[in-house]
């Protein structure tokens, strides 16, 4: 009776072993096999420990199954610090066909970008940051059409922005900032898009007025080398809470409805914008950086209500609106820099005082500073701008 109940026991735990190989699609399974040879733990990681091809793979580190297929695939210790992984993303990849998300944290990844990824057709959520990818972002990723994220940022990637990936049609953000890409802006066709980061690249060209979507909220294109007016553009993009065009060589007004949009941060210094600025109502935006470009004409008094407000080198006249010293005096505005410009005057007493709080700077103007103030470094040493710079 024992021996039997013995014989039945290792029967049941064949039985159990087996069903532990077949919960996986013998497809994924060896996807899964293949990937964890091209990775490694980085030192200190222990993330693969648990890749032990012995029992059921849907029961391992960051993969999650639906049925018998790998759904969602997220590789490495998510917790902030963790050393991350090293290796090659296997092309392997592409033969896991009911995958809808695929993650690597930040380690030391490198090589390409497996064109293979392209055959995931139910792929909604693509994200390998900070890690070494190089090489060129495959055109063929164009045929993920159900792609709502993708997050190739801080890597090492060069060459274009492939046009079709702004054909996705269910977009949600696109992040590919901190790499090395060239090449225009491709227009994107999403209605559904909010975000898109691109800053510090090399992107060049200019931005057509109708290439981005109205339901952009977050729009970041700085450290670039991107040109012309975009005026046109900006003025169709009024769900906008956050816009950083810095460090660009773009020209053109900028258009006075922008200062009526939800934004928190606008970023708009170190281009070339000119022209006057006529904010349509008070701005109520924080934080306003239109430093650094070749604005002109009168200060709007509409801008006393921001904050931290940098309107310096530029190329104003005239008066300081008396509404800023108010709200200066009050620290309402915490920065107001309004040096390295063609102003003739302050309405506010030598013997005022300026909260600790509160930053003025109003040097190498068409005027002696009335009160003296800390200026940044940057602002140089002299007070005033030369008389013959001031006259007409």
């Amino acid at each position: 009776m024992h021996v039997v109940s013995y014989a039945l026991l290792l029967v049941a735990l064949f039985q159990c072993r087996f069903l532990a190989f077949a919960i996986l699609d013998p497809i994924d399974f060896l996807a899964l096999q293949s990937i964890r040879k091209s990775l490694h733990d980085l030192p200190g990681s222990n993330f693969l420990a648990s890749w032990d091809f012995t029992s059921d793979p849907c029961n391992f580190a960051g993969v999650y199954c639906a049925s018998d297929k790998v759904v969602a695939l997220n590789l490495g210790d998510p917790r902030a610090g963790s050393p991350g992984l090293t290796g090659r993303i296997d092309s392997a990849i592409g033969k896991l066909s009911a995958l809808a998300e695929l993650s690597i944290v930040p380690g030391r990844i490198y090589g390409s970008l497996p064109e293979s990824i392209s055959q995931l057709k139910g792929l909604r959520f693509l994200a390998i940051s900070r890690n070494f990818i190089s090489g060129n972002i495959p055109v063929t990723l164009g045929r993920l059409r159900r792609l709502k994220t993708l997050d190739l940022s801080y890597n090492q990637l060069t060459g274009g922005i492939p046009r079709s990936i702004g054909t996705l049609p269910e977009l949600t953000n696109v992040i590919l900032c901190h790499n090395h890409l060239s090449g225009s802006v491709p227009p994107f066709l999403s209605h559904v898009l909010t975000r898109l980061d691109f800053k510090h690249n090399a992107l060049s060209g200019s931005l057509a007025p109708y290439s981005l979507p109205p339901s952009l909220q977050s729009l970041s294109l700085s450290w670039n080398r991107l040109t012309g007016p975009v005026d046109k553009l900006l003025s169709r993009l009024n769900h906008l809470n956050y816009l950083d065009l810095s460090l660009n060589q773009f020209t053109g007004p900028i258009p006075g409805r922008l200062f009526s949009f939800p934004i928190t941060n606008l970023q708009l210094e170190r281009n070339s914008f000119s022209g006057p600025v006529r904010p349509t109502e008070q701005v109520t935006i924080p934080t306003v950086d239109l430093s650094h470009n070749r604005l002109s004409g009168h200060i709007s008094p509409m801008f006393s209500t921001v904050q931290n407000l940098y309107l310096n080198n530029n190329y104003f006249t005239g008066q300081v609106p008396a509404s800023f010293v108010d709200r200066l005096l009050s620290a309402s505005i915490r920065i107001l820099y309004l040096q390295h410009n063609y102003l003739t005057g302050i309405e506010i007493s030598p013997t005022a005082e300026i909260p600790l709080r509160s930053s003025l700077c109003l040097q190498y103007n068409c005027m002696v500073p009335p009160v003296q103030t800390a200026c940044p470094l940057k602002a140089g040493k002299m007070k005033t701008r030369p008389t013959s710079q001031c006259k007409g």
